[in-house]
């Protein structure tokens, strides 16, 4: 039997102004991230593209200098499951912090939106980058960032044993005994921790997944660590295929060493894709979003992705050497080895910012795109892309109305869903419960490794 083809994954950034932060301002675009309208129509179009899934970034806090489509925002798993009744196949992601959650109530969360959308749910596992969210809580600081890896590491754990606090057949609702649920088949989590005290069982079965996919985004040593020791999916940032094979193949080893397959940890730098049906038209969609973009909001945004404020050194002088950032480490990182590498100033580095975020910006006709997506997966710089477009809902359109087809044709993409759930979509098992793996060892009946 001969082995299927390796196919890419595609996931979508749904930053509702658009993901280039003048987006929002195109003639065409529409806007705003509590227009849920305009959401379930990009969900439905990511779903009629066959990507595996889409994703809504978030954070607990607010200030007028955020991107445009993070500083007012819908609550991310609230709005997950409203589109798990407008959508049926494409995977539900959001971001929750573990710095500024607690365990019990997101894990039952997220076991509920799974249930409701069978199986689709995904859980971005952030630390907090921002520490003005602290106020907001009650916290006098916020953690350094070691610490907060270390509350993390805790939380995943302490949500995984929540998960499994009812066996796969313990609701048995049988009538004729009167019996509802097996008590036998509970177990009690009653987890002592330095972060947490979690005495469970959660009030809910298991989730349809076992365990809602994890995301990840950490480019630290920390947080590659963390990401290869509990991610399904990792985020990644960025510009050349061969700084990102290198981390890619980091990742892929560290995994190993965590007991893991490596082929379970998927990997997907993200992009920006600005489609024409030529180079030319891409070009000029790029002029024009280049002319929209407000310059002091764009140094804003480089500031938030450095971790230092950028706009106190001189616009046309080099970028200069900046401590390590303790906010969004793997920005920051790509971004000075971009400017290194391009002997950017400032002002270019700003501006490179404010349209792509930081991410890869691609520009060009379909083909030229897809040349790109190829090239960088057949030398396994990832194992798929999370998308950026630019703005909404057209450069959504543009991408899975153009590109996807050249990428379905070259048997790089699915042209069909085969699965349900979300770890079907990626090629990820469903972990058993432990219950059962420790019955199957008892007997001496080997298991797949399971990520």
């Amino acid at each position: 039997m001969s082995e299927q083809p390796r196919q890419m994954h595609l996931g979508v950034l749904l930053l509702a102004a658009g993901n280039v932060v003048s987006g929002w301002r195109m003639p065409e675009a529409q806007a705003g991230s509590q227009n849920f309208p305009l959401i379930q129509q990009v969900a439905n179009t990511a779903e009629r593209g066959k990507l595996d899934f889409i994703f809504l970034a978030d954070a607990v806090n607010t200030f007028a200098g955020m991107h445009p489509s993070m500083v007012l925002r819908l609550e991310p798993l609230t709005l997950l499951a409203a589109l798990a009744m407008s959508t049926s196949r494409i995977g539900l992601a959001a971001t929750a912090s573990t710095t500024y959650t607690e365990p019990y109530n997101l894990a039952r969360m997220l076991a509920s939106i799974d249930h409701l959308s069978g199986g689709r749910v995904a859980w971005n596992v952030v630390t907090g980058a921002f520490a003005e969210a602290a106020a907001n809580f009650g916290t006098a600081k916020h953690p350094p960032h070691e610490e907060r890896y270390a509350i993390a590491e805790e939380f995943v754990k302490v949500a995984k044993g929540l998960w499994d606090s009812w066996e796969e057949d313990s609701f048995v609702m049988d009538k004729a005994s009167g019996k509802y649920v097996d008590a036998d088949k509970m177990h009690v989590l009653n987890h002592h921790g330095k972060f947490f005290q979690v005495k469970g069982p959660l009030n809910i079965t298991r989730p349809p997944q076992g365990y809602p996919v994890i995301l990840q985004a950490g480019a630290s040593d920390t947080g590659c660590n963390f990401a290869a020791a509990e991610a399904d999916v990792v985020f990644v940032v960025q510009q050349n295929k061969d700084a990102a094979l290198a981390f890619a193949n980091r990742l892929r080893g560290l995994a190993e060493q965590y007991g893991r397959n490596p082929a379970h940890l998927k990997i997907m730098p993200g992009i920006c894709p600005i489609v024409g049906s030529t180079e030319a038209e891409a070009r000029a969609k790029l002029a024009e979003l280049g002319a929209l973009v407000d310059p002091v909001y764009a140094m804003k945004v480089l500031s938030e992705r450095t971790g230092h404020d950028m706009s106190v050194f001189p616009l046309d002088g080099p970028v200069p050497e900046l401590p390590p950032s303790t906010i969004m480490q793997g920005h920051a990182i790509t971004l000075a080895k971009t400017a290194r590498e391009r002997n950017m100033t400032v002002r270019e580095l700003r501006d490179f910012v404010g349209m792509s975020m930081g991410h890869k910006l691609i520009c060009g006709s379909p083909e030229q795109i897809a040349d790109e997506l190829e090239d960088w997966f057949r030398a396994g710089a990832g194992d798929g892309f999370n998308l950026l477009p630019p703005w909404f809902p057209g450069g959504m359109d543009d991408f899975v109305d153009h590109v996807v087809p050249v990428l379905q044709k070259r048997g790089l993409f699915r042209t069909e869903y085969t699965g349900h759930t979300l770890r079907e979509h990626l090629g990820i098992p469903r972990p058993d419960h432990p219950a059962k793996q420790r019955a199957a060892s008892a007997t001496g009946v080997s298991e797949p490794v399971l990520t």
